[in-house]
């Protein structure tokens, strides 16, 4: 299985601070990993929030050598958010965008979050 990774799953996988890294770490290590476009910018833009620090020259050098190393499959977002499952709530949008996504490519959402109900969500083990 392949598994296309949440924004907050890519954050903490990359950020070893994160409270997560641990446990996602130890997960993917074994696992093929995807992103795409809207992964990808999520970790830049919260990369570049005050809270984490970053300039986004350094957000997008922290993204570029992991994918350098680790070589996930990249995935268009090629998707209309309207062809996809209608999510329970606007707080889920983005999730079920994303796991929406992950269906069509014949792939999992590796997410963090265990209150997305979605065929293709996964839940990253503790």
């Amino acid at each position: 299985m392949i598994y296309l990774l949440d924004v907050s799953t890519l954050l903490a996988l990359l950020w070893e601070t994160h409270e997560f890294n641990e446990r996602v770490t130890r997960w993917q290590e074994q696992q093929m990993l995807a992103l795409c476009p809207l992964t990808e910018l999520g970790f830049l833009r919260i990369s570049t929030q005050p809270s984490f620090g970053l300039s986004p020259a350094e957000a997008r050098q922290l993204l570029g050598e992991w994918k350098r190393v680790r070589q996930p499959v990249f995935i268009p977002c090629d998707l209309t958010p309207l062809a996809g499952e209608e999510p329970p709530s606007s707080g889920k949008t983005t999730d079920f965008y994303l796991a929406s996504l992950a269906l069509k490519h014949g792939m999992a959402w590796a997410t963090l979050d265990g209150g997305v109900k979605h065929p293709a969500s996964f839940l990253i083990p503790k």
